[in-house]
Order: structure tokens, then C-alpha cells, then sequence
């Protein structure tokens, strides 16, 4: 491998380690400081590494570039070292030179305590987003405008403004106390679910990048799974529904990028093992006494990945999805209720609930419209698909909506 193709793959996998240690340094009011030190450190090893070659421990180089880069800073900036310095909790002693602990204890310390500061409820979900993506994934500002389908300047300036918050109210990078754990971990759980589904609803036709945001929320997530301060049952269950869903990432399109439906997949196709990983989190799950969203989803996603197709499947979906209404109600999911009734109660049974929803102004309820109308009145089928055609703005849902077919 070349330098060309190495950096990019160190610079997914320590960059996020390297920027978390140097902002818990730092703090979040500097945290200019740790990227621009950051991004000199992958800057250098590319221009050295084309002149001279890979070193034998790239990692260890770009970890010793970087203690090295953040000592020279301080000595450069005396002004800064002394008004700053004194306020790092590990450094009360001015006298004692600054270490950049890049142990992996530290490493992981600082990225699970950076977590919880980007995914402060002082700024919102979508910058949190962007945030976790820039700094935790080691995403590039070309590849978070990709994922959110808009342009690198929109994004700067989300992340300009986030930080600007997270810099006036002088967020710490730490844990929080026990008493604002479960709020705090609530707040980190819902950007890592909306970081997933960016990933697997995406409306954009870069698959990679698609798949990536998924793995990297599924990353994430098992940062807070290996922490015995937060691996609590809730946390579990929005890792199995990520395992759950993504066991299907591969037959949800086909080889040209088209969509296929959930009834068309190639079972064959779905990953045996993250299906059997959503299992085990699944079960870890169930050792609390409360039932989140994320449970019932979990569960939802469970029943999907069933290969037998059969009345109790379905019936048990429809339950999960009345449980879901009652905890947070929202159109998409009535909607999929109604696919689920479809499957248990008839066609006709739905198309009458699907009518109380008041949703004509959506896409989705006129696919699933069409798709109930089928066979029982396929001009009206015609007239709802064409309708969602009509309102649907990505290429992959018009797509999906073409993939409905009329015999």
C-alpha cells in the first residue's frame, strides 16, 4: 500500500483519536487549536511520506508528530501556556511540561467524553451530526455536504456555529455527573439513531458513504456498549436495531444502485452474522425494566429479518408498531403500521386506516396507496403512484416508487 492509499484509511481511524485527546487538552474553547494541530500532523506525514517512504509504525509516527507539534505550540504561545495551562485539572504545575497522553486508556477516554460534549442539547441535532461526522469519524467536509445532500459552505457554517455555542457556554469535555447521565445519554442515543438513518434512508446515490455513516453510528455506539457507565439496556437496543437493519444494507439495492423492495430481497443476501450480533444486543436489552422506542424498533427490525413468512410474524409487527404509536407517534410509522395491517387484515382494511391519516401531501403515503390498490382497483393504484412520483425529489425514491408494479 502507498502512501496515497494509506493516509486516507490512518486518517479515518486516528484522526478522531488524535483531535478527542488534543481537544480534552485544549478544551472545547479551543478546540481550533486541536484540529488545526491535527490536520498539520496528516498535512507533514503526506509530504514526508512521498519523499521518503512509509515509516515502519505509521500510526506511532503520526501519534509522536503530533505530542511534538502540541509541545511546540506551548512553547511558542508563553501567553497562552500561562493563562491556560494552570486550568488543566492534570497540570496544576506550571513547571511540569505538558504530555500528550496518547495511551490507548486515554484515547478512549477522551473520544466516549467527546461524544457526550458534541452531542450537547445546546446545539442542534443536525450540527451534532456534522459535528460527531467532522470530529469523530474523521469525515471530510466534501463527504458530511455529500451526506446531507447540500454544499460544503452550508456545512462550514453549521459547524462554525456550533462550535461557537458549544465555545460560549463553555461545554466540558468530561462525563457526566450521575444525576445527568440518563438525560445526557438520551441526547448522544438520539444523534447516533438520526446519524444511522442519514446512512440507511439516505436520499443520496453515493453507496459508500451511505454504508459508512451507518458503520461509523454503529461505531459510535459500541463506544458506549464498552463503557460499563453506559451500557444500559436502551443503549443495547438501538445497537441491535443497527445490527438488525444493516444485515439488509446489501439487498436493499441492486448492482446498477436501484432500490429493490423489501418483498423482492434476496434473502440470501442478508448478513447472518449482524443479524445474529442484533440478537445478543437485543437480548442484553431486555435486563431493564423499561421499554424504549429503541426496543420496540429493535424488535420490529427482528421480525424483518425473519426469512419465514407467516400470519404470527406479521401480527406480531402490527403489536410492536401499536406499542411504538402509543410511545411517540409519528406519521412514517402509522404508515408502516398500515403496511403491517395490509399483511395481517387485508388490503382493504388498511387503505381505510391509511385514509385517516391525513397525509396526502406526502410521497410515502401515496406509494403505499398505490401499492395497496393493486389488484383491487388498479387505476386508482395508477393515479397514487403517479401522484408520489410527482412529489418524490430523489432520484432513489422515484426509484422505489417505479419498482411498484401494476398487473
Amino acid at each position: 500500500m502507498n502512501e496515497k492509499e494509506l493516509i486516507p484509511q490512518l486518517f479515518k481511524t486516528e484522526y478522531r483519536k488524535i483531535i478527542s485527546v488534543l481537544c480534552k487538552l485544549f478544551g472545547i474553547v479551543h478546540i481550533e487549536i486541536a484540529e488545526d494541530i491535527t490536520n498539520d500532523t496528516f498535512l507533514l506525514a503526506s509530504e514526508t511520506w512521498g519523499l521518503k517512504g512509509i515509516p515502519e509504525n505509521p500510526t506511532a509516527w503520526l501519534y509522536i508528530v503530533a505530542k511534538n507539534k502540541t509541545k511546540d505550540y506551548f512553547k511558542r504561545h508563553k501567553t497562552f501556556s500561562e493563562k491556560i495551562v494552570a486550568d488543566f485539572k492534570y497540570h496544576q504545575d506550571q513547571s511540569v511540561e505538558i504530555d500528550v497522553d496518547l495511551s490507548i486508556e486515554n484515547i478512549t477516554d477522551s473520544q466516549l467524553q467527546m461524544i457526550f460534549a458534541i452531542c450537547h442539547p445546546i446545539i442542534p441535532l443536525e450540527a451534532q451530526i456534522g459535528l460527531a461526522l467532522r470530529i469523530l469519524c474523521g469525515f471530510g467536509i466534501d463527504e458530511i455536504a455529500e451526506a446531507f445532500l447540500t454544499n460544503k459552505e452550508t456545512i462550514n457554517k453549521r459547524l462554525f456555529r456550533a462550535k461557537e455555542k458549544l465555545r460560549s457556554e463553555n461545554v466540558k469535555i468530561e462525563m457526566p455527573n450521575t444525576d445527568d447521565l440518563h438525560t445526557r445519554l438520551e441526547a448522544v442515543l438520539s444523534t447516533l439513531y438520526l446519524l444511522f438513518n442519514e446512512g440507511y434512508h439516505s436520499s443520496s446515490q453515493n453507496s459508500h458513504v451511505r454504508k459508512e455513516l451507518c458503520l461509523e453510528a454503529m461505531r459510535l455506539t459500541y463506544f458506549l456498549i464498552e463503557n460499563k457507565t453506559t451500557n444500559t439496556p436502551i443503549v443495547n437496543a438501538l445497537m441491535a436495531l443497527m445490527c438488525f437493519h444493516s444485515s439488509r444494507f446489501d439487498a436493499r439495492n441492486s448492482q446498477a444502485g436501484e432500490p429493490i423492495l423489501y418483498d423482492d430481497q434476496d434473502k440470501n443476501l442478508w448478513s447472518t452474522e449482524l443479524i445474529e450480533k442484533g440478537n445478543y444486543f437485543l437480548i442484553e436489552s431486555a435486563k431493564g425494566q423499561k421499554i424504549s422506542k429503541y426496543h420496540l424498533e429493535a424488535s420490529i427490525a427482528y421480525w424483518h429479518c425473519t426469512k419465514i413468512e407467516n400470519a404470527g410474524k406479521w401480527e406480531n409487527i402490527l403489536q410492536l408498531y401499536n406499542q411504538l404509536l402509543q410511545i411517540e407517534y409519528s406519521p412514517i410509522t402509522a404508515l408502516n403500521r398500515t403496511y403491517a395491517l395490509s399483511k395481517v387484515s387485508g388490503k382493504e382494511k388498511a387503505i381505510r386506516e391509511a385514509l385517516k391519516l391525513g397525509l396526502s401531501e406526502s410521497h410515502f403515503y401515496h406509494s403505499l396507496m398505490g401499492n395497496l390498490y393493486v389488484d383491487i382497483d388498479n387505476k386508482k393504484a395508477t393515479e397514487h403512484l403517479e401522484i408520489a412520483l410527482n412529489l418524490a425529489k430523489s432520484h432513489a425514491d422515484k426509484s422505489t416508487i417505479k419498482n411498484i408494479s401494476i398487473r
